[in-house]
């Protein structure tokens, strides 16, 4: 039955030439183990008889060495094959996971999951596929030598076939289900994981670690019951099969020493016969490779679930390059009906108290957040600094300049802007100075991400309290800076400062969720809820 993630393991398979080399090679080795049990039957009968023939010692050699450096050759093709794959599988994943913007459908710890585990099993898939490609092959071959001994062996061992293909066929299908299920609750019991590890500060300071264990763990029965399912399907199988292979070893062994009584066989030929009984049964014996190609199609599920959640469709261009404007767009709890136009050029900052939506305000102008509904329309390029920045970046240079082309000249120009500059240069290296090495404060980490949103010289500048760790000074340097920098350009600013507020052309006043009101922060002062906002109401 095919499964959402085929067509993307076909791609996998596809897109790379190396799993044809492994094939050769694998053909040529398979070919070998064919001849091996015929080469060594000669070798026996030729040690029974008294003679000496050169040819056939240095043929059973030849095969065996064959196999060798084969199977050698094989381990570093899988290994390079099974590395391309799965980078290139972590590739497209991460591409298409940063595509689908924030906040993701795909909780933080589950996209782990799928990014390591999911991509690493299905990387497998061309390995795999060849593993049990070549193992068919030398049951079918290992019948065809059976019938070029005496076709009474092969049609001894025939019997066995049908009961072979129910038994693979049947493990399949039960290991099927339990396998998505076991790859599904792992990335629900990582989600989870993740947040706790994000959080334990807030845990062991609320003093809620065993409520929070119990949350961690609540998944792990579910995945223990899929888990157990694989491990009882793979036990009826193993135990099924190791009763099935020596039954047709003693049947063909059988079959073979009547020949010998008949003279039809020799010694050699009995030898002969129980080593293809073996390879004709190899595709019952690859138990692992079965649930491993299961494991494989239930990890591609889960990246082709992602690979085909449709992006957020970019909103449609506003009147004018930097005009922001907001229609009836609501988020959650957090926005609700909310309508709001800023020119282009506009100062804007962005008041209220805590959980009035100012963060969800900025990150739905931003670009970062979807909305539940509503219309957003934004032109041009937009550029966000965080009041906590990740920076990322072997260097602190790098980490300005990150994600774009930008030369070291830009990189400067954009850090001058962001008051930053003469910190940078006092590094060890300075901009050069990896960031490991770059100890900064919380101030100048806040200064290094502006610069980072500078350098890309956007039309829309958010900043979510990115100043909020610099003291007044130093604000209204950078905001001096920034108008340099950047004149004409539309800003918008998170702040819970009266002077920030009072430097701006507009300020929006969210409370609750919605825009309590509009205009210059003089015509806002009359209101005592509106002070309220920056004096806590004192």
């Amino acid at each position: 039955m095919a499964k959402p993630g085929d067509a993307l393991l076909v791609s996998v398979v596809r897109r790379d030439h190396r799993p044809w080399l492994l094939l050769l090679n694998a053909a040529v080795a398979t070919t070998g183990g064919l001849l091996l049990p015929a080469a060594l039957a000669d070798a026996v009968d030729m040690a029974l008889s008294g003679e000496f023939v050169l040819f056939t010692v240095l043929f059973l050699l030849l095969l065996a060495a064959s196999e060798i450096i084969g199977d050698a050759i094989g381990i570093v093709l899988a290994a390079s094959i099974t590395s391309r794959a799965t980078a290139w599988l972590r590739h497209t994943l991460s591409r298409k996971l940063l595509g689908l913007g924030h906040p993701s459908p795909f909780a933080a710890g589950d996209a782990v999951s799928r990014m390591t585990g999911d991509c690493g099993n299905a990387g497998g898939i061309a390995v795999t596929l060849i593993t049990l490609l070549v193992t068919a092959v030398s049951s079918a071959g290992a019948i065809v030598a059976l019938a070029l001994l005496d076709w009474r062996l092969a049609v001894v061992f025939a019997v066995s076939v049908p009961l072979a293909t129910f038994l693979v066929r049947t493990h399949l299908q039960l290991t099927a289900d339990d396998v998505l299920a076991y790859q599904d609750v792992s990335g629900d019991v990582s989600a989870r994981l993740l947040d706790a590890v994000a959080g334990r500060r807030t845990i062991a300071a609320a003093g809620i670690a065993d409520e929070e264990t119990g949350r961690v763990l609540r998944p792990l029965p579910r995945l223990a019951a899929a888990g157990a399912g694989m491990w009882r399907t793979q036990a009826r199988m193993m135990w099924r099969a190791g009763l099935l292979l020596p039954a047709v070893e003693i049947a063909v062994l059988v079959t073979a020493g009547f020949g010998v009584m008949a003279g039809r066989l020799t010694p050699g030929d009995v030898l002969a016969a129980l080593g293809y009984a073996a390879l004709g049964m190899g595709i019952v014996g690859q138990i692992p490779q079965l649930t491993a190609l299961e494991r494989t199609r239930a990890s591609a599920s889960r990246i082709a679930e992602v690979l085909d959640t449709p992006a957020p469709g970019r909103p449609p261009a506003s009147p004018g390059a930097g005009v922001l404007e907001l229609r009836d767009v609501s988020v959650g709890t957090a926005l609700r009906d909310v309508n709001l136009t800023i020119p282009a050029g506009t100062f804007t900052a962005v008041v209220g108290s805590s959980g009035a939506g100012k963060s969800t305000l900025a990150a739905v102008l931003g670009g970062l957040s979807s909305v539940d509904s509503g219309q957003v329309l934004r032109d041009g390029e937009v550029g966000y600094a965080f009041e906590r920045p990740a920076l990322l970046g072997t260097t602190i240079g790098r980490s300005i300049g990150y994600g774009t082309t930008a030369d070291d000249a830009r990189v400067r120009e954009a850090a001058v802007a962001a008051q930053v500059h003469d910190v940078l240069v006092r590094l060890p290296r300075g901009y050069d100075t990896p960031l490991s090495d770059a100890p900064l404060s919380g101030g100048e980490a806040q200064r290094v991400g502006l610069a980072r949103a500078l350098v890309r010289e956007p039309e829309v500048l958010v900043l979510d309290d990115a100043t909020a760790s610099l003291d007044t000074v130093t604000e209204a340097e950078v905001d001096r800076a920034l108008t340099t920098a950047l004149p004409g350009r539309t800003r918008v600013v998170v702040t819970h400062r009266a002077a920030t507020a009072a430097r701006a052309d507009l300020v929006v006043w969210l409370e609750n969720g919605r825009v309590r009101g509009t205009g210059t922060h003089r015509e806002l002062w009359d209101d005592r809820d509106y002070r309220a906002v920056f004096t806590g109401g004192e």
